[in-house]
């Protein structure tokens, strides 16, 4: 079980940081952008630290309330998951 959830912790931050970073070089281009929507869930279900990352290395979304306040929250919530789930 506790491969099971580091294999989780690692792939779905990753992927997290790999979406923030994508949406950054999007909206630099002015392409179609991922929804905040997503960006939110993939934090939500444990990629929180890998957007946060993303977020500060990029300066993508770093002016937005939302983000300021929701991604260290939710990366609040997935420490206290992956705590109790590793224990």
């Amino acid at each position: 079980m506790r491969l099971a959830i580091g294999l989780w912790f690692v792939i779905i931050n990753l992927i997290g940081y790999i979406v923030m970073s994508e949406d950054k070089k999007k909206a630099r281009r002015r392409q179609e952008r991922t929804p905040e929507r997503t960006l939110f869930l993939l934090a939500f279900i444990g990629g929180a630290l890998g957007v946060l990352i993303a977020m500060y290395k990029c300066r993508h979304k770093t002016k937005h309330i939302s983000f300021i306040v929701g991604i260290p929250a939710l990366l609040f919530l997935n420490a206290i998951l992956y705590g109790y789930f590793l224990k």
